[in-house]
């Protein structure tokens, strides 16, 4: 499939909320800096001019839905299409040659529901686009239900089939109620608070996917005399359920203060592989010369 094409720089200028100016707002409420700059140095807003970005104005449902693609970083690099897909295919009011047509094909694409005859041009509600955003935040992975329940004043206002992912967005934390404990979920959104959500999305996925660093395994060193001009030195990576556990020594660095660092790779069971399942202890032995002090470091990897 042919990728779908760039939008133009004409359609630029109509999305106020596709990409970043090199320049800061005036305009903007304590709080709202981080979000609103965040996203903007990412590409995903902009402002009206260069120093205004209207963190009060409302946004379409358009606006709503580019933002979202672009702040979670939807794309449809992975699907395969036997022809390029069109906004027309899916949607009844959603010209092809428009400069949202490619958000709302690949909002399509990963699920969103959104209705054929969809209106890009309504401004949206604080419940529309919290029920988009939590659906395609859902879609990069998954994400361990959290058995808490909070309490909405105003949820008999709620929507039914949005009841679920607004409690989901607040316990991300990536919304919250006012001060009367309301979501106020049929108010229009407003771009700061449009923005401020999507920011909060993008840290709670960063949190989910960031991956641990992998736990560092000691190695033991054993030092022991072997007459007075050489010193037999033992790495030891301790007790092993197997053979296949091994620790490989690279090689020996000799310092001028006296140091030798003894270099070794840590080698694994191969998936392929049958072991006898007996204790073995995973060492490796070299010699120095006892005018050195042994020290062991893992070899850099390539």
């Amino acid at each position: 499939m042919n990728k779908i094409a760039a939008l133009t720089l004409t359609s630029l200028l109509f999305s106020s909320l596709t990409f970043g100016t090199a320049f800061a707002f005036s305009d903007l409420d304590e709080g709202q800096s981080e979000a609103v700059l965040a996203l903007k140095d990412r590409g995903v807003v902009s402002g009206i001019d260069n120093e205004h970005f209207v963190p009060k104005g409302k946004i379409s449902y358009a606006q709503s839905v580019q933002m979202i693609v672009k702040g979670l970083n939807l794309n449809l690099d992975l699907m395969k299409f036997k022809k390029q897909p069109l906004a027309s295919d899916s949607y009844t009011t959603i010209p092809n040659d428009a400069w949202y047509a490619d958000a709302f094909i690949i909002a399509h694409y990963h699920g969103l529901e959104i209705p054929k005859d969809v209106n890009p041009n309504a401004t949206i509600t604080r419940e529309q686009f919290g029920d988009l955003l939590v659906r395609a935040l859902e879609k990069k992975g998954n994400f361990p239900l959290v058995k808490m329940f909070i309490a909405i004043k105003d949820e008999d206002q709620i929507t039914i089939d949005y009841q679920g992912t607004l409690q989901r967005l607040l316990l991300y934390k990536i919304a919250q109620l006012d001060k009367d404990s309301k979501f106020n979920p049929k108010s229009k959104l407003t771009r700061g608070e449009a923005a401020n959500w999507v920011y909060q999305a993008v840290r709670v996925l960063e949190a989910h996917t960031q991956k641990p660093p992998a736990p560092v395994e000691e190695v033991a060193v054993t030092v022991e005399k072997v007459n007075d001009d050489v010193n037999k030195v033992t790495l030891s990576r301790g007790d092993k359920p197997d053979p296949g556990y091994s620790i490989e020594i690279n090689g020996i660095q000799f310092s001028q203060d006296g140091q030798a660092v003894i270099t070794y790779t840590l080698h694994d069971p191969k998936p392929d592989m049958m072991y006898a399942q007996v204790i073995t202890e995973a060492n490796a032995v070299t010699y120095i010369s006892s005018n050195y002090k042994a020290i062991a470091e893992p070899a850099a990897s390539h």
